[in-house]
């Protein structure tokens, strides 16, 4: 139909509306949508099929929106971010049955979607649980647990808010996971003290940010019924058809998300992928054409518009009359001259003539001056003076006072805070022996540390942004930054510990260039060493040329070193490291170890018996788990499973579950230990070292402590076999001298024999224990 007259609006209204619809603009196909009282902006939309984007259709049931089995909260286009209500696991006590029952879920995300490893925890909750995270079918690279327990099953143990490994432990979980599953491990002691204290244990990966532990949880079923069996979850989204921002910006056979003029994309920090953000000075949606729009001004408060010039009538007006007295004065009398009658009549005082002035009234000579008194307003010649100028003046004296005192009490609030926080710098300043340090420093111009103030950490850090976390353990966390210093800026790591902190200094372990004591906790500044850690080497990177016998014997006795320094007391107190692993040890150029995450460790004392530490499943030492003491010989066992990761390339838990250590233990017993061995390195040259070494590290892993050798032993062997090594080039073997026996099969057996009950027996029972305990 053509376009006529009236017709004409209709037609090019018609036009704009499909031309919108033709190029893709997402205003005019996908409009903003609301579920019940959830905001659903684009690129999501409700039901299949809908104008979202790809992956991105929720579902609004009985009005309220669902991502899948998801029901979603709310959604973030800033910080691409999804929060749901996740299902909670549990493994409850039957009466009837009088077995434990699991009720336990999966889940497995759509493409656009991962779990947000900064904003979730695997949560454990109860007395003597193990539970344990995976990814699908138990296939993939992750598995991971927690072990929570109640000291002789004492639920008056646990502590309110403290998710600390007694009666609840948290732990992280990996960048990129969009996929897990929960199982609770049924092999532990579950007496029927521990059912009527604590019938229900439960598991779920929830928002650590609002999770408060409280100790009703372990005797009631609260936790599970607060938000009918669901807790809280942060899910992280990002547009995922392309890996980053250049490449969906340069294919142009792709779709770029970031539709607005004013908008930036940002690689994502989860997995393959970009987001979009408005750019500075502007907000809205960056997926739209439109979208990130200019915040609008507004007037300052208190300014006024300005008053209008006066009307040209007013100012036309003539000059008013004089009075009546003033004409008098001014007429002559009949027969006589002005100038003497004006001198002969006496003045009047208007003052006192009625409805002459209704203010202040002044006589003078020849009139009389009629003015509002001070505070009123108005003609006082024709009428009272208008009072409501007082008001206003009081009220405006009154507004004002009240803003200036609001100003100098919000200063005086300011300078509080301010002598609060600097009160509060000084005192954690003084309590971590600042002032010592300091006074040492001053008087010994030879030590190479530096004291950092606190505003240059937050500086560093971004006020320890999550998004500059490069690692995560028990000790605490580690943020990269960079440190502005006499006009250099040096990139360091910095560690916010969980406890407390010794200043080491050992060429083979990671290098403390100073520290800040003004915080809460101590704040540690580390070299960044920039490779990756002996863990990507052994199970990662797929070259052999650089994964030889001889640099993995170098790297063994270089990590043995710095944990013997550790343990010695020549300069510094004894260190227990309490989490010794192949993730741990740093490898700087030339393969040089660097052992790291100590630094926060436990300071061994006189008069201590008792530890809760964080250790990693498959490491840690399962003696530490029957009696909760912590010893050297702990990271004597961990040392040794990180030797068998060196000698067989395998992790140190399977996907079956079980242990590296035990099926090396057995496989020594029985003496086919070599079958383990990784090809790569078993060589007919090698035949000596590889048993020599396999000798070692079945020493560090026998079941007593005391039957261990100490961690200087262990890198004393160890650079006897490098020297070894060194001779056998020239056409000399010779080997570990003061721990190789005739047979390896020989040297272990009296490890293995007796009862069920001890040694290999003991050690296949409580190595499934070996999980990550929660500090």
């Amino acid at each position: 139909m053509p376009c006529h007259r009236g017709r004409t609006m209709l037609c090019l209204a018609a036009i704009a509306f499909v031309s919108e619809l033709l190029t893709g603009g997402t205003k005019a196909q996908c409009p903003d949508t609301k579920c019940g009282g959830v905001d659903i902006p684009y690129p999501f939309s409700i039901g299949p099929g809908s104008c979202a984007m790809a992956g991105f259709e929720l579902d609004c049931i009985d009005s309220r929106p669902f991502l899948g089995d998801f029901e979603v909260l709310n959604i973030s286009l800033h910080l691409s971010e999804l929060r749901v209500l996740n299902k909670i696991s549990s493994f409850c006590y039957n009466p009837a049955s009088k077995l434990m029952e699991q009720n336990t879920f999966e889940s497995n995300l759509d493409t656009p979607f991962m779990l947000s490893d900064t904003s979730n925890k695997f949560t454990i909750i109860g007395c003597r649980t193990l539970a344990y995270i995976t990814d699908q079918d138990y296939v993939g690279k992750y598995m991971s647990g927690c072990v929570s327990v109640c000291r002789r099953g004492d639920v008056t143990s646990a502590t309110n808010g403290a998710c600390s490994g007694i009666g609840c432990c948290q732990t992280a979980i990996p960048k990129g996971l969009g996929y897990y599953q929960v199982f609770f491990d049924t092999g532990l002691n579950t007496s029927n003290s521990i059912y009527n204290a604590t019938p229900c244990s439960y598991a779920v990966l929830v928002d650590s940010s609002n999770f408060n532990f409280s100790t009703n949880y372990l005797t009631s079923v609260e936790f599970n019924t607060t938000y009918g069996g669901r807790a809280p979850m942060v899910l992280d989204w990002a547009i995922r058809t392309a890996n980053n921002c250049e490449e969906a910006k340069n294919n142009h056979t792709l779709s770029y998300a970031c539709k607005s003029d004013n908008s930036e994309c940002i690689n994502s920090s989860n997995g393959p992928g970009y987001i979009c953000n408005c750019k500075n000075g502007y907000q809205g949606n960056p997926y739209r054409q439109d979208g990130c729009q200019a915040a609008a001004a507004t007037p300052l408060p208190g300014v006024a518009a300005a008053s209008p010039p006066l009307p040209t009538w007013w100012q036309r007006l003539p000059p008013p009359l004089p009075t009546w007295s003033q004409r008098r004065l001014l007429l002559p009398l009949p027969g006589v001259a002005a100038a003497a009658a004006t001198a002969s009549l006496p003045d009047i005082d208007e003052c006192k003539e009625p409805n002459k002035c209704y203010g202040k009234c002044r006589n003078k000579d020849g009139g009389f001056d009629c003015t509002c008194p001070f505070g009123t307003r108005g003609n006082a010649h024709t009428g009272p003076c208008d009072r409501g100028l007082v008001i206003g003046i009081c009220a405006s004296l009154l507004v004002t006072l009240t803003i200036l005192l609001g100003i100098e009490w919000f200063k005086y609030k300011q300078r509080i805070t301010r002598h609060e926080l600097m009160r509060q710098r000084e005192e954690y300043f003084r309590l971590r022996g600042g002032q010592l340090l300091t006074n040492m420093m001053s008087r010994d111009n030879n030590i190479r540390f530096m004291l950092y103030d606190r505003d240059q950490i937050e500086l560093a850090t971004n006020s320890f942004d999550n998004m500059l976390v490069i690692g995560q353990g028990g000790q605490g966390t580690v943020y990269r930054g960079r440190i502005n210093d006499d006009s250099n800026s040096n990139l360091v790591a910095i560690k916010k510990c969980k406890g407390f902190d010794e200043d080491i200094n050992h060429e083979n372990i990671v290098k403390l260039l100073g520290c800040c004591l003004q915080f809460d906790v101590p704040i540690l500044v580390y070299e960044f060493v920039p490779n990756k850690t002996l863990y990507n080497l052994i199970h990662i990177q797929t070259d052999p040329s650089i994964r030889t016998l001889e640099i993995r014997l170098k790297v063994a006795a270089e990590s043995a070193e710095a944990l013997a320094y550790l343990h010695s007391s020549l300069d510094h107190p004894i260190i227990l490291h309490g989490d010794v692993k192949s993730t741990n040890i740093l490898l700087s150029n030339n393969f040089i170890a660097k052992v790291s995450d100590f630094g926060c460790s436990k300071i061994r004392t006189a008069d201590e018996n008792y530890d809760v530490v964080k250790g990693t499943m498959g490491y840690l030492d399962p003696e530490y788990l029957r009696n909760f003491q912590l010893t050297n010989k702990s990271d004597v066992y961990s040392f040794g499973v990180v030797l068998l990761e060196l000698l067989t390339r395998r992790t140190p838990l399977s996907v079956d579950k079980v242990s590296l250590a035990s099926i090396f233990q057995e496989a020594m017993r029985e003496g086919h230990f070599l079958e383990l061995i990784d090809t790569e390195i078993l060589h007919e040259d090698n035949m000596g070292l590889i048993s020599d070494l396999a000798t070692l590290a079945s020493q560090c892993l026998i079941m007593t402590s005391e039957s261990r050798p100490t961690m200087s032993t262990v890198a004393e062997e160890l650079r006897r076999s490098m020297a070894g090594q060194v001779q056998q080039d020239q056409g000399v073997l010779t080997g570990i001298s003061s721990l190789a026996l005739t047979s390896s099969a020989a040297n272990t057996s009296e490890h293995f024999t007796g009862e069920p009950s001890t040694g290999y027996y003991s050690l296949k029972g409580v190595a499934p224990m070996s999980i990550e305990f929660a500090r």
